[in-house]
């Protein structure tokens, strides 16, 4: 005989309740994001450069002595990060690493250049790594008395680009993709099917998205350094790159990522080992409890990698970003992860049962609920601004996500129609399912029972269990094929992964582009220092000196920033004929406006590291040709002062 199933989902009524939910959530956040982008304040987390001294194409009279970047956010810079080249090609910075030169929210950093140079066009091209772990880099050019021609072009290639760019892609990828399967598919395991922790494909399904997590981990950190440094597959192998990344934030996420995939493991074996074998309700009970903690607790922690190393790390309010950023992963694998294993349970087990259905599509409504709540606090933080939303690229693509969300929730309530449909059980034929199966042996095709020959052959008896079992698991495969309420949810489900693969796709792209928040503020910055005067800005010294004793001979570099009227703040450096950086006893700096008969007024530096002093405060009531005298002391009786007139204005 055939047992017939219990319909696949609840009755239809009841399907329409959470739809008009749904919906009516949907609308409700919908205008709640309307109001948020509306009111919005500024913030940044992707870097991005918004001012430079001098500026991108100013000429100016003289040579400078060194050239300072802006940048939106504090960013990672190494030796030779910031290159300046001559019209030759040559370099004319003085190859040391770039100095930091921030002041309050002013996130700068400077390279000193080499004294002599001459007239032309000279190249500007930096390489730096954001807070949220993304490099980023670009280029410009500026002209010492009038511009001339260069045998340097500017580099079109961005950071993270070419054949290691392309590499550390398609692992991130890979690692969203693996995160999701496994997380999702050990969810619809305990939460939906427990029978299925016996299951192979499913039981393949996981392991698989395990071990494509942790490939995909151990690629990024050996591709880590080349990708934010040289770009050249070769130094992958580097150890000393490979040392220098593991002591950055990203570096730090991944390497929790791994130890954390080790517990999962364990994890992984305890789900399709001891707990698919346990029999007893009340001690499979206790390990459900068991594992479904357990579980969350490693499947946070991976998330939280994430969290940690990307956007949600730096910006506004990160405190409450990540954790916000932990729970839409979450709900990211809980929905698509569930789907693609209930797909494959539809497709490869003849055994799902209708409740196992009901179960995901309550979970599967919670996530989407979510994730559009987790959803608007993320798009709020990133865009900011309607016009951010249509006019820059990230905005672009997170519309494209909000299309593809939508097409997905589309497919859905197909899927839960079929579901009703199979609930009235109108045309749908009779379904195996393991709480009705039929007796081994009892269907038509089945083979006669074992006689005594047979029993007192071992062998013969085995094989003709494999082939009673062969044709149970056919007549079940047939029965459940011949269902067209159950081929229907198979084609809308297939669907839903389809779709679910293209967001997985836009969402990684997502996670690596510039936030609309932060290309706005860059785009702004950019067109207020073009709208300025080309001479404005800080003003830079080096004066040479002598105090007459032993190790008396130097240069200091004075930094007056912003170099207006008003108040300014100033930064010396101390170097030796080396250039190196010199220690001395005692420095002090004062102003004379001589024509006006204003002055000296003196400002008092502070010794901040060895050779870097730095004074605030300062206030310059008027404009005009200040001159700046710079005391140095290098022992008890060696001083000497300098000075140089400047224009401040």
């Amino acid at each position: 005989m055939t047992a017939t199933a219990p319909p696949f989902g609840p009755p239809p009524s009841a399907l329409r309740r959470p739809l008009a939910a749904a919906g009516l959530l949907t609308a409700l956040l919908g205008a709640v994001l309307g109001l948020l982008l509306a009111v919005a304040a500024p913030a940044s987390a992707h870097a991005a450069l918004t001012g430079s001294d001098p500026q991108d194409g100013a000429v100016v009279a003289t040579a400078p002595t060194q050239i300072t970047l802006t940048f939106s956010e504090q960013v990672a810079l190494g030796t030779d990060s910031i290159r300046v080249l001559d019209p030759s090609g040559k370099r004319a910075d003085t190859k040391a690493a770039p100095r930091d030169l921030h002041s309050g929210s002013t996130v700068k950093y400077g390279v000193a250049l080499r004294d002599g140079l001459g007239n032309g066009t000279y190249t500007v091209a930096w390489q730096a790594v954001s807070a949220d772990s993304h490099p980023v880099s670009g280029a410009f050019t500026f002209s010492i008395g009038a511009p001339s021609e260069t045998s340097v072009a500017l580099p079109d290639n961005e950071a993270g680009g070419g054949l290691v760019g392309t590499l550390y892609d398609i692992a991130r990828y890979a690692a969203y993709a693996g995160f999701i399967v496994l997380a999702g598919g050990a969810a619809f395991v305990l939460a939906c099917w427990q029978r299925g922790a016996g299951a192979r494909p499913l039981q393949r399904l996981v392991v698989r998205g395990w071990m494509t997590l942790t490939a995909a981990t151990l690629a990024m950190l050996l591709l880590r350094s080349s990708y934010t440094g040289s770009g050249k597959l070769g130094d992958v192998l580097d150890l000393d790159g490979l040392k220098a990344v593991l002591d950055t934030k990203p570096g730090a996420a991944l390497v929790s990522r791994l130890l954390l995939l080790g517990a999962s493991a364990l994890f992984v074996a305890v789900l399709f080992g001891a707990y698919a074998k346990r029999e007893d309700p009340r001690e499979k009970r206790d390990l459900t409890f068991g594992l479904a903690i357990g579980g969350t607790v490693i499947a946070a922690g991976i998330a939280g990698t994430w969290a940690l190393a990307e956007h949600a790390s730096t910006g506004i309010q990160p405190g409450i970003a990540m954790p916000v950023d932990v729970l839409h992963l979450l709900a990211v694998a809980a929905w698509l992860g569930g789907l693609v294993a209930l797909l494959t349970a539809l497709y490869r087990t003849p055994d799902l049962t209708s409740a196992a259905v009901r179960r995901f599509s309550t979970i599967a409504f919670v996530s989407v609920v979510v994730l559009v709540a987790t959803g608007v606090y993320q798009s709020w933080r990133q865009v900011g601004t309607w016009s951010a939303l249509t006019g820059t690229g990230y905005g672009q693509l997170l519309l494209v996500k909000v299309g593809l969300v939508a097409v997905l929730v589309g497919i859905a309530s197909m899927s839960r129609r079929w579901t009703a449909r199979l609930a009235e059980g109108g045309d749908a034929p009779a379904s195996i399912t393991p709480e009705a199966d039929a007796e081994p042996g009892a269907g038509p095709d089945a083979e006669p029972e074992p006689g005594p020959d047979t029993a007192e052959d071992p062998a013969r008896a085995a094989q003709l269990a494999r082939q009673r079992a062969a044709v149970a698991t056919a007549d079940k495969k047939r029965i459940r094929d011949a269902d067209p309420g159950r081929s229907g949810l198979r084609r809308s489900v297939l669907a839903e992964v389809g779709v679910a693969v293209a967001l997985l796709a836009v969402t990684t792209v997502l996670t690596s582009t510039e936030p609309g928040r932060t290309e706005e503020e860059a785009a702004r910055s950019t067109s207020a220092a073009a709208a300025g005067p080309v001479d404005s800005g800080p003003v830079n010294l080096a004066m040479p000196f002598d105090t007459g004793g032993a190790n008396g001979k130097g240069t200091v570099r004075v930094d007056i920033d912003p170099g207006r009227t008003g108040a300014n703040v100033i930064h010396l450096w101390i170097e030796d004929p080396s250039k190196k950086p010199m220690d001395v006893p005692e420095v002090k700096i004062a102003f004379t406006l001589e024509s006006k008969d204003i002055g000296p007024l003196p400002a008092a530096p502070v010794r901040l590291t060895e050779g870097h002093w730095t004074a605030t405060g300062l206030q310059l009531p008027i404009a005009g040709d200040w001159k700046v005298a710079v005391t140095v002391r290098t022992s008890d009786i060696d001083q000497t002062t300098v000075d140089k007139n400047v224009k401040i204005g």
